[in-house]
């Protein structure tokens, strides 16, 4: 068969996934990424680690597909949107370990933004909030703290753009580009226009000398070099994409007020806002959903970005020790009949949307002598569905009228939480068949580049559910709720 291959370099891992004419996965190859936490509120990665796993992931699956005889025609990127890396694209050599979109290192920085009363501009210009879930920041503390503006052209990337580096090349000729659905995370870019900002660029001290080239997410990026990826010499890479926007074109949402949520290593909620920048609403934030190239113009999206939704349960399993594997966490759940009045505010991070607040911090109330592993486990799972709630509740107020959610991700494999969303929310949710949306997302923007695919009509017929859930009517979850709404108050105010 005529293949596409999806690289999707994520938060805990990077995956490779092969796709066949019906978007069908054939083959997959997956390696967890290693976590590096070098003081409170700081989250990192080793650029190199990025890098080695996507070529290892790439190179192993292209083997065995090669071998059987199977074509792969074209390639598509995928990637986690806000962590930054700064290297030389002379030597390759990297300043720093990325900061990963996770990192709080750069909250003083935003206040000083904010008291210099520039908040209402980065957010007329950019679609942003002021917080240093952005790359902005972030940037502009690798330029003051490492030695990367001394090095030999320097540069600061999105993950996307140092991939895309690499695998063209590198130090030997890769290309250095990026497109607008990440371009548009850094808070640096001009939503309307789609270009780096010199306003935005002078205002945070990060030249746009040193980023990449933004071009549509559809085109012809270049090629995989030998040095690279010897097994896929000469592929075209045709799509790239953040990984959210991803998952919104994955679940097929291609027209106006289509609503997705992914919940992965945190939980985003995306609906499709048409092809004008929107308006500011409050608790979400606008932001580029693709470029279509020849296809269609940019398109926008309305997005609630919540920092922690699996990465509850990997706490739960690796620093807790209350579960064992992932899977467990939904039976452990469902071993008591409620929560036992706990209620978990998964803040470990800030609280993002609708809330937005870099100082908040992860709680846990409602303990007594009789709390045991059951009802932590359900107050876990719970606060995914809360967090999400409140996010559709924004969108109810900026006037997206929410007739179905599209769900993905990992956690999404519960049914328990998939009714909980419904219910909550007070929505219809429909689970995608293919859990991995943000993988199936690119592989399809690839596909049509490349003409495996004519339309966007066409990729839409491909998309199919395997769990529907409907809301109940159910006035104790309302109580719920409003309990975890008062939790989430109290995080507030833990450094007060």
């Amino acid at each position: 068969m005529e293949l596409v291959l999806a690289l999707d370099a994520g938060t805990t891992g990077v995956r490779c996934v092969a796709y066949g004419p019906r978007l069908e996965v054939v083959a997959s190859s997956h390696r967890e990424l290693p976590q590096h936490f070098p003081s409170p509120g700081w989250v990192e990665h080793d650029a190199r680690d990025i890098a080695r796993l996507s070529l290892e992931t790439m190179s192993e699956l292209a083997q065995g597909l090669l071998a059987q005889g199977h074509e792969i025609i074209v390639v598509g990127l995928t990637n986690q949107r806000e962590t930054t890396i700064g290297f030389s694209r002379a030597t390759g050599e990297l300043c720093h370990r990325a900061i990963v979109w996770q990192d709080r290192r750069t909250t003083d920085d935003c206040e000083l933004l904010r008291r210099g009363a520039h908040e209402d501009e980065i957010r007329k210009t950019t679609g942003l909030v002021l917080d240093p879930y952005f790359s902005g920041t972030k940037m502009k503390w690798l330029l003051e703290h490492t030695r990367l503006a001394q090095m030999d052209e320097p540069a600061l990337a999105t993950v996307d753009s140092y991939l895309v580096w690499i695998l063209t090349g590198g130090v030997d000729g890769g290309v250095f580009r990026t497109e607008a659905s990440n371009a548009s995370r850094t808070m640096l870019m001009d939503l309307a226009g789609t270009h780096w900002s010199p306003e935005m660029s002078i205002l945070l001290g990060v030249p746009t000398a040193m980023l990449a080239t933004i071009i549509p997410s559809a085109s012809h990026w270049g090629t995989i070099a030998a040095s690279a990826v010897p097994e896929l010499e000469g592929v075209p890479i045709c799509g790239v994409l953040g990984d959210q926007q991803a998952a919104l074109f994955g679940q097929a949402c291609f027209q106006p007020g289509m609503v997705k949520a992914t919940y992965g290593t945190g939980a985003f909620v995306l609906a499709l806002a048409g092809d004008v920048s929107p308006p500011p609403q409050p608790g979400l934030i606008s932001t580029v959903a693709w470029n279509l190239g020849q296809f269609g113009p940019t398109s926008y999206a309305y997005e609630g970005s919540a920092f922690v939704a699996g990465a509850a349960v990997q706490w739960m399993r690796d620093e807790l020790g209350l579960i064992d594997n992932a899977e467990d966490l939904e039976p452990l759940a469902h071993s008591v009949s409620d929560s036992g009045g706990v209620s978990f505010v998964p803040a470990f991070t800030g609280l993002g949307s609708p809330f937005w607040d870099a100082d908040a911090r992860g709680s846990l109330l409602g303990l007594t002598r009789g709390t045991n592993r059951g009802h932590i486990a359900r107050a876990v799972l719970e606060a995914q569905a809360f967090q999400v709630r409140a996010m559709t509740d924004a969108f109810a107020t900026a006037g997206v009228a929410l007739h179905e959610v599209r769900a993905d991700g990992g956690m999404a494999a519960m049914n328990s939480l998939m009714h909980l969303q419904a219910c909550a929310s007070r929505v219809r949710v429909r689970r995608s068949t293919s859990l991995e949306a943000t993988a199936r997302g690119v592989a399809s923007l690839a596909g049509l580049e490349a003409g495996m695919w004519g339309s966007l009509e066409e990729i839409s017929d491909l998309w199919t559910s395997d769990y529907d859930a409907s809301p109940d009517n159910d006035p104790a979850l309302e109580v719920l709720y409003g309990r975890w709404l008062d939790s989430v108050r109290r995080s507030h105010a833990v450094l007060s």
